[in-house]
């Protein structure tokens, strides 16, 4: 399932992005590669198993990745229904890779439990409402790529990889997180902006010693966390080594390296953000971020 520009409610998505639901003739998108072209190009697979068509070659306008493909939607759409209508010359699937329709997707979003006869098979009960789990974008392949089993964990010089450190509030929403979705923390985790980053990320040879920096967290003014990034139970070098051996990290990859005592949800009574609070969050060094709850 494939989605066509941003924010588009699941339910609604062909209607609102006014894509015809139904071709004149089959389309099948594909990304591919080819010996005699650089790089990734847009192609359409000339019927289930055949060959295919360069939309590139066709109209050399149109972008080389599916993800620009799709934010442009219907003007691009419909240059490819003009490719197909013209008959073209078509590549031999024997001269061609096929690359995964979409590479690096913004997200990927998964259902679990969502078939009666799988829950019957491990005794649980069918779920009231769809349990979301997530697959990082680097976990995908082509249609015809190797699956390769995981090797044991390497050693390696993770600090070489960093480039730096900033500030981040890990909002969460601790009813989703602990009592909805299976208690996975997916959800309760990544509502629109539940994730301030900032104010800058102050590059690795600009810290002393990025795991003795006095860490601060104030609601409307009052400090209600207070520790040392030198409580951290697992330090950067060992969160690398150990994500690393299951994801590919890219530059811009963001790892948040957990949060010091005095979260709402812990105190007696609770406390949550409301409307009109204030939230500073402050790491030594690196800076404070100012976040208004509305």
């Amino acid at each position: 399932m494939l989605f066509t520009g941003r924010r588009r409610l699941l339910t609604a998505l062909l209607q609102a992005q006014r894509w015809p639901f139904q071709p004149s003739r089959e389309m099948r998108l594909v990304q591919f590669q080819a010996s005699h072209l650089m790089g990734p190009h847009l192609g359409l697979e000339s019927g289930n198993g055949g060959g295919v068509i360069n939309l590139n070659a066709f109209d050399p306008t149109l972008p080389k990745t599916m993800l620009e493909f799709l934010e442009q939607g219907e003007a691009t759409l419909s240059v490819a229904r003009r490719a197909l209508a013209a008959q073209l010359p078509v590549l031999p699937r024997s001269e061609v890779t096929f690359l995964a329709p979409v590479t690096r997707p913004d997200k990927v979003v998964c259902v679990g439990m969502n078939y009666v006869d799988h829950c019957k098979e491990q005794n649980v009960p069918v779920p009231k409402e769809p349990i979301i789990f997530s697959k990082f974008a680097s976990s995908i392949v082509g249609p015809y790529d190797e699956i390769v089993l995981p090797p044991e964990s390497q050693a390696t010089d993770a600090m070489a990889h960093v480039a730096g450190f900033t500030v981040a509030h890990d909002v969460s929403a601790r009813d989703w997180q602990m009592k909805r979705n299976g208690k996975q923390w997916l959800l309760g985790k990544t509502f629109d902006t539940f994730c301030p980053l900032g104010p800058a990320l102050v590059t690795k040879d600009s810290v002393a010693d990025p795991h003795n920096l006095r860490i601060c967290c104030r609601v409307n003014g009052e400090v209600v966390q207070s520790s040392n990034t030198n409580q951290m139970v697992f330090k950067t070098e060992e969160l690398i080594a150990w994500v690393s051996q299951f994801v590919t990290l890219y530059p811009g990859d963001v790892i948040l390296t957990g949060t010091p005592p005095g979260v709402g949800v812990f105190r007696e009574p609770p406390v949550f953000l409301k409307k009109g609070d204030e939230v500073q969050c402050e790491i030594e060094e690196l800076g404070v971020m100012i976040n208004k709850v509305v």
